[in-house]
């Protein structure tokens, strides 16, 4: 039986771990008692929240907490564009794509002009990215013949069956498939001065050939263009292409994950494999792309879906209805109106500039990176060995909660804070996220501070 701790987030709660009072921890347990044992909560001392509103979640007190981890409210919790977007459009029509509207095609115009520069042709939508992900990989099978599918030693692209045999981030307790193989992330902070773009294109021609000689045929490389679940891995720019020219001359096709790092979330595109010039062959994504409304889908282009189409008939009931598509393209038009690519850019800026001066006083800081509205701040016991330090990342992002300042923790090594904040964050709240890790690092380290 796997332990406890191998289920577990580096930040979760753990019953009997904390005192978290009488009321919570009577909500704690009618939540166990109807909804069961596999889900988590978040924190040493768990947050009921009632309202979001920007940047901010509030708990039922009125005690108002940063969210600097929740990229699905990209544009912030409850934006007025959305909301109303939504309301109009669920008291006009609620339907699906076995009818004709236009508000689909609008959606997919608007998509496909974000990628003038590829060959991505068509839009498909599906309610998560999980799905999309499903999808893309049912796409890739038909195109390719083959079944085998190369990902990064953390990643994450999903909870459905087929897509969390892809998903080792998911723990030693969710089974890779035997058509799967690992290939180390690009992490520059441990490459010992080697070429990422050479080393990474080299494992994944060794993990073709490895496919191969067991009879397996690659059909994709799929990769999250930011390496986000294994720590947050933005650069160098370019280092993608010679491992998506390798999938490529297999006959598989590569998968740009975009869940995490899309809709404008790097500061420089709107996707963040434009930024390592590689065309894919198709594009997933989801969280951000309704602000809350479950809507996903992905890209693809003529050639990769022309086999699957004339296969396969698809059909998603919630995939596409009115009302996401209404909620997707208000998040769109935003974007758009309110300049929020270079919004991320200029006060990602801030906070990666600020959190990478503190490395000056805390010894415990490895190493600090990021893009745009991306930042991970990698913790270790010490600079030399660059060894992961769970438990002070542990301590430091609950002593964040406490301080009113929510973020999470990734990577392999449970290490790297994951800061995450919606793109509308300003830089005055940018300084506040600052000065809270400046103190809870301290705490963390002196045993301070504690409540």
């Amino acid at each position: 039986m796997k332990s406890t701790t191998d289920l577990n987030m580096v930040n979760a709660y753990i019953p009997g771990r904390a005192d978290v009072g009488p009321a919570t921890e009577a909500l704690i347990q009618r939540r166990d008692a109807l909804l069961g044992p596999a889900y988590r909560l978040m924190y040493e001392h768990p947050l009921q929240i009632v309202r979001g509103e920007g940047v901010w979640l509030i708990d039922p007190q009125g005690r108002r907490y940063l969210d600097v981890y929740n990229n699905v409210t990209s544009l912030g919790h409850c934006h007025p564009a959305v909301t109303e977007a939504i309301c109009q459009q669920v008291q006009t029509l609620a339907t699906n794509t076995r009818y004709l509207h236009e508000t689909i095609l609008e959606l997919a115009e608007r998509l496909l002009a974000t990628v003038p520069e590829t060959a991505l042709a068509h839009l498909m939508l599906t309610c998560t990215g999980s799905e999309a992900n499903d999808l893309a990989y049912r796409i890739a099978k038909v195109r390719t013949g083959g079944t085998g599918v190369i990902v990064t030693d953390t990643a994450y692209h999903g909870i459905t069956d087929a897509v969390s045999q892809f998903s080792p981030s998911l723990g030693s307790t969710v089974d890779l498939g035997p058509h799967v193989r690992l290939v180390p992330a690009p992490r520059s902070y441990h490459a010992q001065g080697q070429d990422l773009g050479e080393r990474f294109t080299r494992d994944v021609e060794a993990a073709i050939a490895d496919l191969q000689r067991h009879g397996i045929k690659p059909a994709a490389l799929i990769v999250d263009s930011l390496f986000t679940s294994d720590g947050i891995l933005p650069g160098p720019t370019g280092f993608l292409q010679g491992a998506v020219q390798a999938i490529q001359r297999a006959g598989g096709l590569f998968i740009a994950d975009e869940v995490q790092p899309g809709f404008g979330r790097t500061g420089e595109h709107m996707w963040g494999f434009q930024r390592h010039g590689v065309v894919p062959d198709i594009v997933t994504m989801g969280k951000p792309m309704g602000n809350g409304q479950p809507v996903a889908g992905l890209l693809a282009t003529a050639d990769a879906l022309q086999e699957f189409g004339q296969r396969s008939r698809y059909f998603n009931t919630f995939g596409g209805n009115t009302v996401s598509c209404a909620a997707a393209l208000a998040v769109l038009k935003t974007i758009a109106q309110e300049g929020l690519i270079a919004h991320a850019r200029e006060v990602g800026s801030i906070l990666l500039d600020g959190i990478s001066a503190l490395a000056e006083r805390h010894e415990a800081i490895g190493d600090v990176r990021g893009a745009g509205m991306f930042v991970g701040v990698e913790l270790v016991s010490d600079r030399h060995s660059r060894m992961p330090d769970r438990s002070l990342t542990s301590a430091v992002v609950n002593r964040m909660r406490q301080k009113g300042v929510l973020l999470s923790a990734c990577a392999m090594g449970h290490n790297v804070l994951k800061i995450r904040p919606p793109l509308v964050l300003t830089a005055d709240q940018a300084g506040m996220v600052i000065d809270a890790l400046d103190e809870s690092l301290t705490e963390a380290r002196t045993g301070s501070g504690r409540h």
